[in-house]
């Protein structure tokens, strides 16, 4: 199918972005990596009346480390996070869960921004910056404001931008020593959206305790989710194989999955126990060492 008409725009600063946002008058998407909102409007699923391109807006393309952690310009390319060394470095987290996002010609277009500001509940990405205590930044003609992640997803496919908002950074804060981590996903093919996944963040003490800790899913609800249950189980708490299994098993309880054509509930449920489970005890192996 083709899409419905529509006007584009070339958007060559972020000020031309938004100044078209900020018109009011016509629905405008904006058009990062396509991957996600070329399909939707092919199925007239999406009909904008104005598509704005993004992709000559230089400056949001950037990776460069700040206040200890990293700030990650909205049109970054997922094959960007991918090679980085600075991410390797300083969030190594986003450098384990990329190979799982989709295809490595889908992640030469696909863009960091792109990928939250579509809220796909079952999206790799949005999972690790829930994990990571992330922040977004939006913009628009009425000023900048910053989002704590843990805020930004409120549905399917729903964040808390604004109409004339445009994400343009993405923060994360600096990987203390002593923390480790571990992305595990289940899909029914490599590149296929995940029918579970787990991002996991642990750091341990002076003593060997686990000082803190974050639990984060994708396809385990109408959004990213947390497990703040699980992750305060697991917080005072010697870093064992009982511990893990019992948080595993208070985190599913946070959790919201349903059935649909990929997985059933139960599925879901009895896969997610698993893999928290052994994402804990990965980020043990790398929190120790």
């Amino acid at each position: 199918m083709k899409p419905a008409p529509f006007d584009l725009e070339i958007a060559r600063s972020v000020e031309d972005v938004l100044g078209l946002l900020a018109d009011g008058q016509r629905d405008v998407k904006l058009l990062a990596g396509g991957q996600s909102l070329v399909p939707l409007m092919n199925f007239r699923l999406a009909r904008p009346s104005v598509l704005v391109d993004l992709n000559r807006v230089a400056e949001l393309q950037y990776l460069r480390e700040q206040n200890g952690g990293v700030a990650m310009g909205a049109m970054t390319r997922q094959s960007a996070l991918e090679r980085s060394e600075l991410i390797a470095r300083q969030a190594p987290l986003v450098t384990e869960a990329m190979p799982w996002v989709a295809h490595t010609p889908i992640r030469n277009r696909g863009t960091l921004g792109g990928s939250l500001a579509h809220a796909d509940p079952a999206a790799e990405l949005c999972a690790v910056a829930l994990a990571l205590d992330g922040q977004v930044v939006a913009r628009s003609r009425r000023g900048q404001r910053i989002i704590d992640i843990d805020t930004f997803f409120v549905g399917p496919f729903t964040t808390r931008l604004d109409p004339d908002e445009l994400l343009t950074e993405v923060r994360l804060p600096p990987f203390p020593r002593g923390t480790g981590w571990a992305f595990e996903e289940v899909a029914r093919r490599s590149g296929d959206f995940a029918m579970v996944a787990v991002a996991a963040v642990l750091r341990l003490d002076d003593q060997g305790g686990i000082a803190f800790a974050r639990l984060a899913y994708a396809s385990m609800g109408p959004t990213p989710l947390r497990a703040p249950s699980g992750e305060l189980a697991l917080v005072g708490k010697e870093p064992n194989p009982d511990n893990f299994a019992r948080a595993a098993e208070i985190a599913l309880s946070d959790l919201e999955p349903s059935d649909d054509l990929h997985a059933t509930r139960a599925y879901r449920i009895d896969v997610g126990r698993a893999l928290t489970r052994r994402a804990l005890a990965h980020a043990l192996e790398r929190a120790s060492k």
